[in-house]
């Protein structure tokens, strides 16, 4: 194992699948010349050249285009947006091509694309650069959606959305984590989508996060065992498909099911976990599912503003304390 920034895990996955497939192609704003507006892409302009890793125009709704016809004529494009709030431009290209396409050709057309890039708040962006758009993408039937909290998890899931998914891939990552440092073994891997993770197992309650929320979950958890409580902590990693069966499966242990997450609450993933969970389980509840979102309304450029806006440690302490106490 070594430890390596979440950056690097993403660039070491496309780098990987680039020298061993020549279909597979990057292309974004500033991704070669730049390196990346992260860094994601640093140095694979130089290794791959300027017909595999390609700078576009400020222009998402045609570059998303190009790599959508790349896509259903056998090449297996990387599409980054600088950030997800800039892929609302191009939601004709995914939501009435790419997710349909498979289905409108009868089978005969598919579209092997990752749209990827770093979604959510990273501190005083305004509310134009700070949306979760995870549950806004996995209600569309054709997608897949992936959103990891650690670069170890990151790396894997990027191999396998590459390499094997036949369907688009919206791949969720969050610019405050590029920098976080992880352990990533020197042997390839890949981490099929569909499949959660219990990153600390408990008894008394079940949290359910995903992306950098993760950390909110984890945190709570070491504070709640300083009480007493023992917390199991789920990360999901991809959100479509969802591991229902993994969640199911901890609620029958603990009987509790605190979610954290991102989205805004209305519609929002917290929402479907929510239903699917009373449904298959309701009997295994010892008390209300609850749950932490983010505020219902634009965020805020202030900073105490945006913090309170987002789901914190202290608050999700305070709630997992309300569920331990409170009866069905």
């Amino acid at each position: 194992m070594r430890s390596i920034a979440f950056r690097e895990a993403l660039r070491e996955a496309m780098q990987e699948e680039m020298r061993r497939d020549e279909r597979v192609f990057l292309m974004g704003e500033e991704v070669a010349e730049y390196n990346g507006a992260y860094k994601v892409s640093q140095g694979m302009l130089a290794e791959f050249g300027e017909k595999r890793v390609i700078d576009t125009p400020i222009a998402e709704l045609g570059f998303a285009a190009v790599a959508v016809g790349a896509a259903q004529n056998g090449l297996r494009p990387i599409v980054e947006f600088m950030t997800w709030n800039f892929a609302v431009l191009p939601m004709d290209q995914i939501l009435n091509t790419a997710s349909k396409m498979l289905a409108m050709s009868g089978g005969q057309i598919g579209c092997p694309i990752v749209f990827r890039g770093p979604g959510g708040s990273a501190g005083q962006l305004g509310a134009q650069h700070s949306t979760a758009f995870e549950s806004y993408y996995a209600n569309i039937p054709g997608l897949k959606v992936v959103s990891p909290s650690n670069g170890y998890d990151a790396k894997g899931l990027m191999k396998q959305a590459i390499r094997y998914e036949e369907d688009p891939v919206m791949f969720m990552e969050s610019e405050v984590m590029y920098g976080d440092k992880c352990e990533v073994p020197e042997e390839e891997y890949y981490i099929p989508l569909g499949k959660a993770d219990v990153k600390r197992q408990g008894r008394d309650v079940t949290i359910v996060s995903y992306n950098k929320m993760m950390k909110v979950a984890l945190g709570a958890a070491i504070e709640l065992e300083k009480e007493g409580i023992s917390a199991e902590v789920i990360d999901l990693r991809t959100i479509r498909p969802l591991d229902w069966e993994t969640i199911v499966e901890s609620v029958k242990k603990t009987n509790r099911l605190v979610i954290v997450e991102e989205q805004w609450p209305f519609a929002s993933i917290s929402s479907e976990i929510t239903y699917r969970i009373q449904k298959e389980a309701f009997d295994y509840l010892d008390a209300p599912i609850r749950r932490i979102t983010s505020a219902d309304a634009p965020m805020h450029y202030a900073p105490n503003l945006a913090a309170l806006a987002i789901p914190d440690i202290d608050r999700t302490v305070r709630l997992v304390k309300e569920v331990i106490n409170q009866k069905k």
